[in-house]
């Protein structure tokens, strides 16, 4: 297999981020001298595959581009960006906490009767996947008494069972 050459053709922006000479692209590149595709890219010093030296060498010869200043993610970025967890990893991360399934099953049943408490029922009881940021999430933390740093803190222990 004959190795991809990588040519920048226009760097639109680069960002700085939190780990030092490590920077956050958004470019385009020509492939094999032919192709024009728009990408973003983390580049790092020592990567020598891919695009990356190309890029590398880009950087060294424009030192005077600007380089957007890193702003840390936001809590409801983080949160936001958590993984989906299947309902076998849901469902166990409450059971580590000391929850049960039948205490969100109270919660649902105590809400008021309407669309969102079925849409609420159909979710916990059919849902393969659930999302951090989902209201139902958001319902039943505060019905058994969690915070949110304390639901994502169950959220990302639940992540790897």
């Amino acid at each position: 297999m004959e190795k991809s050459v990588f040519e920048v053709v226009t760097v639109h922006k680069v960002t700085d981020t939190a780990t030092s000479s490590v920077y956050d692209l958004d470019l385009t590149l020509k492939v094999n001298g032919e192709e024009e595709r728009f990408e973003h890219y983390v580049s790092t010093p020592d990567d020598s595959i891919g695009a990356n030296p190309a890029i590398r060498i880009w950087m060294k010869q424009h030192p005077d581009f600007p380089v957007q200043s890193y702003v840390p993610p936001t809590t409801e970025q983080i949160r936001a960006s958590l993984p989906l967890l299947t309902t076998r990893q849901f469902r166990l991360g409450l059971v580590n906490r000391g929850f049960n399934p039948e205490q969100v099953t109270a919660a649902i049943e105590a809400m008021q009767e309407g669309a969102e408490k079925e849409v609420a029922k159909i979710e916990w009881e059919y849902a393969t996947t659930f999302n951090r940021m989902h209201p139902l999430i958001v319902t039943v933390a505060a019905v058994l008494g969690l915070s949110n740093e304390q639901t994502d803190a169950m959220w990302s222990a639940s992540a790897d069972l």
